[in-house]
């Protein structure tokens, strides 16, 4: 039996066509070209998450970003016996770093750690709530 590309010898298009055999014609388009139009359901098919919106982006108003610093910096920071952290533009206290001496720190909010850490070297954390940034409630 004679190959199908045997039976093509001699003639001009093999079995193409005059255009269907330029660029890109009997693939439907290069790459991914067409998939709105003729491909729909190979993409229905193989991306199934393709079409949409996915997750959520919160409203910058309601995002609450902290400006944090750790123990090790407000250790060599404090020149007296006692730091405001808050007017220093710092809104939370974490425990990364050591201390060495007894200071009196004023933050908005402070970790576990760096509490534990303060007190075991004689000083103190004075939480202060002096505004509710970043809360809301659903009513």
């Amino acid at each position: 039996m004679v190959s199908r590309t045997n039976k093509f010898r001699g003639s001009r298009y093999h079995g193409r066509g005059k255009k269907a055999g330029r660029g890109a014609g009997k693939r439907g388009g290069r790459g991914n070209a067409g998939l709105n139009k003729h491909k729909v359901m190979t993409r229905l098919k193989y991306m199934p998450g393709h079409w949409g919106m996915h997750g959520f982006n919160r409203h910058p108003s309601l995002r609450v970003v902290n400006t944090s610093i750790n123990i090790g910096e407000v250790s060599e920071r404090a020149e007296g016996d006692s730091i405001d952290l808050t007017q220093m533009g710092y809104d939370k206290l974490l425990g990364r770093g050591s201390i060495d001496r007894a200071i009196k720190i004023t933050i908005r909010e402070a970790s576990a750690r760096a509490i534990e850490k303060v007190e075991a070297a004689g000083g103190s954390i004075a939480i202060g709530d002096d505004e509710e940034q970043g809360e809301w409630e659903e009513e």
